[in-house]
C-alpha cells in the first residue's frame, strides 16, 4: 500500500471544503473540517497502536480498553468506524463522540466541543454523511504517512486556504506564512527559552518556533512554548494545530489577554525570552475601563486611545518580557506616528532605550487588512553597538504581486533578515537612527522619516530627446506635405 503524500492529501482535504461549499460560510469550514480531521486521525492512530500491542502480546482487552497504553484513548462510541454505520442524527453522535474523547483525554478538553455538529440546517445528514464517506477514504496512521510531519504540515495548508477563501475575516486567526518566518528569523529563538503569543491565532507563530528549532537541529522538546486566544473557536484550532504537529506540551490558554491574561504562576505574570505576535489592528473597544487598574503594572507608559489598542498590547508584551527579553510585534504604521496618549507611550518606551527596529512590509499581505504594516522589534538588553539607536528599514518594495494579494518572496525574507542583522546602512532601504535624531522628530517612528523612499527618476538621454523630437517634426513635415497633395487633386486651393 503506497504511502500518503502531501499532495494527495492537501487535495483531499481541500475537497472536503467542496462538499460544504454553498451549505454553510465558508468563513465556518475550518470548524468542521478540522474536527473530522482529527477524530479520523486520532481513531486510525488509536487502531495502530492497538494492533501493534497484540503483536507485542498484551491481551485485547488491554489492547483496546487501557487509557494508559495509548496517547488518545478512543471509546467505541467516539471511534471513527461507529460514526460509518449512521444513517440518521449524524450531528449528534459526532457531538457526543467528541464529548467522550474530551472525557478521556484531559488535554482534549474544551477543544473538540468547541464546534456544534447537530446544526441539521446547517449540516444535513446527507452532508454530514457525504464528509464522512470522504475522510475515509484515506488511513491517517502514523506508518500510513510518508513523512512525519505531514498531517502538520497539511493542517497548516488548509488553514491558509481557508483564511483566503474567507477573505475578511481570514485575518481573524491567520498571519501569512512569510510573515510569521520573517518575524521567527528576526527573533531567533533558541532550545531552552520561554516563547509566547498573546494573541495566538491558529498557532502560527508558534509552530514556526519549532520549525525554526527544527532547521538549527536543535532539540524540539526543549523549549517551552505559551499562548494565548480570545475567540473559542480559533483556540481550538490552535490546540488541535500544535497536536497534529506533535507539539503535546504547549500551554494554550483561552480568554482576553488584556482583560484576563491566563499566562500566570502564583499569581503573577510568567515572564519570557521570546514574545511574538500579530494583534488584531488598532482593536476598538480593547479594555481601557479597566486598564487603569490593572493588577499586573502593565500599562506604566500611558493608558492607550479606547479606540486604538495596539499599545496595550505592546505594554503587555513587554511587561512578560525578561530582562534579557525580546519582542517581535506586528502594527499598523498609525503606531508609529499617531500624537496623544499614544505619542506618551512612543517616547516612554524610546526613552528608555526599548525599541531596537521598526521595519516596513509591502501593503496587501494581510486579510482583512490592505494596508501597510511594520514589524515593532522590542530588546530589553540591546547589544552595545545598537544602544541608543533604532534601526529602521524601508521594505515595502519587495514582494511577489499576486491576483488578489501581496507575498513576501524568499529573497525578500533574506535581505530583510541580513539587513536587520547586520544594522546596515543601504541607500534608500536601511539605516540605525540615534535617539537624539527621533528627539528631534519628537518621536515620531514614522520610516520616511529617517529613510528616504523616494522613487529614483530614469536619467534623460538629452541627445537621444533631440534625435526623437527632431524625428517626430520630420514625420509632421511629412504627413503636411501629404494632406497639402491631396487637397491640391481634390480643387481646393491652399
Amino acid at each position: 500500500m503506497a504511502k500518503l503524500d502531501f499532495d494527495t492529501l492537501k487535495s483531499h482535504l481541500w475537497e472536503s471544503a467542496n462538499i460544504l461549499r454553498g451549505a454553510i460560510d465558508s468563513s465556518d469550514y475550518k470548524n468542521y473540517i478540522f474536527g473530522l480531521l482529527f477524530l479520523k486521525r486520532l481513531s486510525d492512530v488509536f487502531d495502530e497502536e492497538a494492533e501493534n500491542l497484540l503483536k507485542e502480546g498484551k491481551s485485547k482487552k488491554i489492547a483496546l480498553e487501557d487509557p494508559d497504553e495509548h496517547e488518545f484513548f478512543v471509546a467505541p462510541k467516539s471511534h471513527w468506524k461507529h460514526l460509518t454505520t449512521l444513517t440518521h442524527n449524524l450531528g449528534d453522535a459526532i457531538n457526543k463522540a467528541n464529548d467522550a474523547l474530551e472525557e478521556h483525554n484531559r488535554v482534549l478538553e474544551g477543544v473538540l466541543s468547541a464546534t456544534d455538529f447537530n446544526d441539521k440546517d446547517r449540516l444535513p445528514d446527507s452532508t454530514l454523511s457525504k464528509l464522512i464517506l470522504h475522510f475515509s477514504k484515506v488511513r491517517l496512521r502514523n506508518d500510513d504517512l510518508n513523512e512525519p510531519d505531514i498531517l502538520g504540515r497539511a493542517y497548516e495548508y488548509l488553514i491558509g486556504q481557508f483564511a483566503d477563501d474567507a477573505g475578511k475575516k481570514g485575518g481573524e486567526f491567520y498571519t501569512p506564512k512569510e510573515v510569521v518566518t520573517l518575524l521567527v528569523e528576526i527573533l531567533d529563538p533558541q532550545e531552552s527559552m520561554y516563547v509566547c503569543d498573546p494573541a495566538c491565532g491558529s498557532g502560527g507563530m508558534l509552530v514556526q518556533t519549532v520549525h525554526h528549532l527544527r532547521a538549527l537541529h536543535q532539540n524540539t522538546r526543549n523549549i517551552v512554548l505559551h499562548g494565548q486566544e480570545r475567540n473559542i473557536g480559533t483556540w481550538a484550532i490552535c490546540k488541535m494545530n500544535m497536536l497534529l504537529h506533535g507539539i503535546s506540551g504547549a500551554r494554550i490558554e483561552k480568554g482576553d489577554t488584556i482583560r484576563e491574561p491566563k499566562l500566570l504562576q502564583k499569581g503573577k505574570l510568567i515572564e519570557y525570552d521570546v514574545v511574538i505576535a500579530n494583534p488584531p489592528f488598532s482593536l476598538k473597544n480593547w479594555g481601557v475601563e479597566s486598564a487603569g487598574n490593572d493588577a499586573f503594572g502593565r500599562f506604566r507608559y500611558g493608558l492607550p486611545p479606547q479606540s486604538y489598542g495596539d499599545f496595550a498590547f505592546v505594554q503587555h508584551m513587554i511587561a512578560i518580557l525578561k530582562p534579557s527579553g525580546r519582542a517581535g510585534i506586528v502594527l499598523p504604521h498609525g503606531v508609529l506616528f499617531r500624537g496623544g496618549a499614544e505619542g506618551k507611550i512612543r517616547q516612554g518606551l524610546l526613552e528608555e532605550d526599548l525599541v531596537e527596529a521598526v521595519i516596513g512590509l509591502p501593503s496587501n499581505l494581510f486579510y482583512g487588512a490592505s494596508i501597510p504594516a511594520c514589524l515593532f522589534i522590542v530588546n530589553k538588553k540591546k547589544p552595545a553597538q545598537r544602544k541608543g539607536k533604532v534601526f529602521f528599514l524601508y521594505g515595502a518594495r519587495g514582494f511577489l504581486q499576486l491576483k488578489n494579494k501581496n507575498r513576501l518572496r524568499p529573497e525578500d525574507l533574506d535581505k530583510i533578515v541580513k539587513a536587520y542583522r547586520s544594522c546596515a546602512v543601504a541607500e534608500k532601504y536601511s539605516r540605525p537612527v540615534s535617539l537624539d535624531e527621533i528627539r528631534r522628530n519628537d518621536y515620531n517612528l514614522n520610516i520616511p522619516r529617517y529613510v528616504d523612499i523616494t522613487e529614483d527618476e530614469e536619467p534623460i538621454d538629452v541627445q537621444q530627446t533631440i534625435n526623437e523630437l527632431l524625428k517626430l517634426k520630420k514625420e509632421r513635415a511629412q504627413a503636411e506635405e501629404k494632406v497639402e497633395g491631396y487637397l491640391k487633386e481634390l480643387g481646393y486651393k491652399i
